[in-house]
C-alpha cells in the first residue's frame, strides 16, 4: 500500500502537458524593449535623481515584475490589480514581519512570504515577485529596515507605478499587443 501511495505521490511530477510553442521573435522584441525602457526609467531615477536624497525605488522584485508584465502581458498574474496590489499588500505584510518577529529573521522571512501568499490569494492580487517584495523588507539592509512602513510608498508604489505606466504605453503600440486585460 505504501509503495503505490509513493508512486501515486511522484507520478504527479511528470506532468500532464507538453511545454508551450515558443513566442515569435516580435514578441521577444516588444518584451525586451518593454523590459529595458521599464526599469532603464526605474533604475536612472534611482541612481540619477533619488540617489542624494538616500531614496530608492530599485529593488529585485521589480525586475521580476518587468519579466511578466512586458514577457506575458495576457497573464491574470500580470495585470494591474494584481502586479500593484500583491506588491503593495506585500510589502505591508513584509514591514510587519520584520518588526514583530525580526529577531528570528529565518521565522519572519517564512511568515513574510507565506503570509504575503495567502493574502495575495485572499485579495484577487496574486503577484508572484510580491513574495520577493515582502522577503526584501524583512531580509534587506538597515537602509531598508529604517524605510518602516515607508517601504511601502518608496521604493515599492512608486517602483511599480512607474513600470505600469511605461507598460501602458508599450505593451499598445504594436498593434498585436493589448496591456492590460483587466483592471479589477
Amino acid at each position: 500500500m505504501k509503495g503505490k501511495a509513493v508512486g501515486a505521490f511522484f507520478g504527479k511530477m511528470r506532468g500532464t502537458s507538453k511545454s508551450p510553442p515558443r513566442v515569435n521573435l516580435y514578441e521577444v522584441l516588444w518584451s525586451w524593449v518593454g523590459g529595458f525602457t521599464g526599469i532603464g526609467a526605474v533604475a536612472y531615477l534611482n541612481y540619477n535623481v533619488l540617489s542624494g536624497m538616500n531614496l530608492l525605488i530599485l529593488i529585485g522584485s521589480l525586475g521580476a515584475s518587468a519579466v511578466l508584465i512586458f514577457g506575458a502581458i495576457r497573464s491574470p498574474l500580470a495585470q494591474p490589480r494584481n502586479f500593484v496590489g500583491g506588491h503593495l499588500v506585500s510589502a505591508v505584510i513584509g514591514v510587519m514581519c520584520y518588526q514583530l518577529l525580526g529577531s528570528h529573521l529565518w521565522l519572519a522571512a517564512a511568515f513574510a512570504v507565506a503570509t504575503a501568499t495567502a493574502v495575495m490569494h485572499l485579495t484577487k492580487t496574486l503577484h508572484p515577485p510580491g513574495g520577493a517584495t515582502a522577503l526584501i523588507a524583512v531580509i534587506g539592509d538597515k537602509n531598508i529596515h529604517n524605510l518602516g512602513y515607508f517601504y511601502v510608498l518608496t521604493p515599492i508604489a512608486s517602483g511599480a507605478l512607474i513600470l505600469l505606466i511605461i507598460a501602458l504605453i508599450v505593451n499598445n503600440i504594436p498593434k498585436s499587443r493589448k496591456y492590460p486585460e483587466f483592471w479589477f
